[in-house]
C-alpha cells in the first residue's frame, strides 16, 4: 500500500490523471483482503495488485473507462463464482467490494495534501487514519476523505459530523498496526485504514535466538533492531537484515531507538539480571507486544522483582512470557518460529487457533463425494 501511495503522490505532483482501486470488503474466500490497492494510469501501467488474473484485469479496465470518460468514484462488487474462479486458476469463490477512485488534477490541492500527510506518516512522522466514503445513497459523496492524525488534527472535505465522530472512535484501534475495517452509518458506507510506520521488532539479545529470530522477522515484514552490549554479538555481519544496532548497556536501546505502539520487543539476554533490566524498560514503553523469553520460573520472579518497583500489575498481565506459541519448540530455529508466529497473530489480532477444516465441514466434504 506505502508503494500505491507514493507514486499516487508522485503522479498527482506531475499533474498526471490516474486511478486507485482498493479493495474495501471481502467475504468468503478471494486472493486479496481489505486494503490492496492497485494504481492504474492513463497509459494502463500499474503499480500495487488485487490478486492478479480475472479479478485484477475487470478492475483495471473499468478503471481504464472512468480515466476515459471522466466518471467520478464507484463502488463496485465481483462475485468470484467457482466457474470463473476455476478458470483463472483460483482456488476461491468469495465476494470483493472496490472502490474505484480517479485522481485528476483539478482537484489536486486536497487530495496532494492528504497523500502527503499518508506518506509522512509511513515514514514514522506520525500515525493516523484515512477514512474515505466507499458507498453512499449520495453518490457525490463517494470518495470523500479524511485524515485523522493521533494529535486529534483533522484534514479533510468530509463535514458529516455524525461520520466523523464515528471515525474518531474506530481510530485508536486501527492506528496502532496499520489494521483497516469497513463500517456503514446510515446510509454511508465507509472504509477507515490506519496509516503508520512499518512494525519493528527491538530484539534484546544477539545470541543464538536472536540470531534466529532476525531473518525470520525481517522476511515476515517487521524491521528488525538488535541491542547487545557485546559488540560480537551484534554487527553488521551477524545480523545483516537489521535497520539499527545498538551496542552498550541495554539502557541505551530505550534512548536512542524510537520505540512506538507497534514496536515488538522480545526479551531474549543472556541472563536474568539483564532480562529484568530490559524488561522494567520495556513496560515503560508505549510498545503494545513485550515477550520474555525463558522458564514461566525465570517469569515469576522477575515479575516479583519489578511489582516491587511499582511497575503495575496490569501492564506485567500483557507481557508474554513464556514468548511463543506453544508448539514444542526446543532448538533456537524452532524458538524463533514461535516467537515470530505469536508476533504475526498479535500484529493482526489473529487467534493463533489451527485452521484446519472442522468436523461439520468435513462430514459435508464426505457427503459430497458420495453424490
Amino acid at each position: 500500500m506505502k508503494e500505491v501511495f507514493e507514486n499516487a503522490l508522485e503522479e498527482l505532483s506531475s499533474n498526471n490523471e490516474f486511478v486507485v482501486a482498493s479493495v474495501v470488503k471481502t467475504s468468503g474466500s478471494t486472493p486479496q483482503k481489505p486494503g490492496s490497492k492497485l494504481l492504474v494510469r492513463k497509459d494502463g501501467t500499474t503499480v500495487g495488485t488485487l490478486g492478479g488474473g480475472c479479478v485484477e484485469g475487470d478492475i483495471w479496465f473499468a478503471a481504464k473507462e472512468i480515466l476515459a470518460n471522466g466518471d467520478n468514484a464507484k463502488y463496485q462488487d465481483y462475485i468470484l463464482n467457482e466457474d470463473l474462479a476455476a478458470s483463472d486458476g483460483l482456488v476461491c469463490g468469495g465476494t470483493m467490494y472496490f472502490l474505484i477512485d480517479p485522481y485528476r488534477s483539478k482537484d489536486s490541492d486536497l487530495d496532494k495534501q492528504i497523500l502527503s500527510e499518508v506518506t509522512k506518516a509511513y515514514s514514522g512522522e506520525f500515525a493516523m487514519v484515512l477514512a474515505t466514503v466507499v458507498n453512499s445513497t449520495d453518490e457525490s459523496k463517494i470518495g470523500q476523505k479524511i485524515i485523522i492524525k493521533e494529535n486529534g488534527e483533522l484534514i479533510g472535505n468530509l463535514s458529516d459530523e455524525k461520520l466523523i465522530t464515528r471515525i474518531v472512535q474506530e481510530a485508536p484501534k486501527l492506528i496502532s498496526f496499520g489494521t483497516s475495517i469497513h463500517i456503514e452509518e446510515e446510509s454511508t458506507q465507509l472504509f477507515i485504514e490506519g496509516i503508520t510506520t512499518d512494525p519493528a521488532v527491538l530484539i534484546a539479545g544477539g545470541g543464538h535466538v536472536g540470531k534466529a529470530i532476525a531473518p525470520i522477522a525481517s522476511n515476515s515484514g517487521f524491521k528488525v533492531w538488535i541491542v547487545d552490549d557485546r559488540k560480537d554479538f551484534a554487527n553488521e555481519e551477524r545480523f545483516p537484515e537489521a535497520e539499527k544496532i545498538v551496542n552498550g548497556n541495554f539502557n541505551r536501546a530505550f534512548d536512542e531507538l524510537p520505540i512506538r505502539k507497534n514496536t515488538f520487543i522480545v526479551i531474549a539476554t543472556r541472563g536474568h539480571n539483564f532480562d529484568d533490566v530490559v524488561l522494567e524498560n520495556a513496560v515503560k514503553t508505549e510498545a503494545k507486544y513485550v515477550a520474555l523469553l525463558g522458564s514461566k520460573r525465570k517469569a515469576i520472579l522477575i515479575y516479583e522483582s519489578l511489582l516491587r518497583k511499582g511497575i503495575p500489575e496490569e501492564r506485567l498481565k500483557e507481557v508474554r512470557s513464556p514468548a511463543g506459541l506453544s508448539i514444542g519448540a526446543r532448538t533456537p530455529n524452532e524458538i524463533a518460529v514461535s516467537i515470530v508466529a505469536e508476533m504475526i497473530g498479535f500484529r493482526n489480532s489473529a487467534s493463533s487457533e489451527p485452521m484446519k477444516l472442522d468436523e461439520k465441514l468435513f462430514k459435508k466434504i464426505v457427503a459430497n463425494s458420495k453424490n
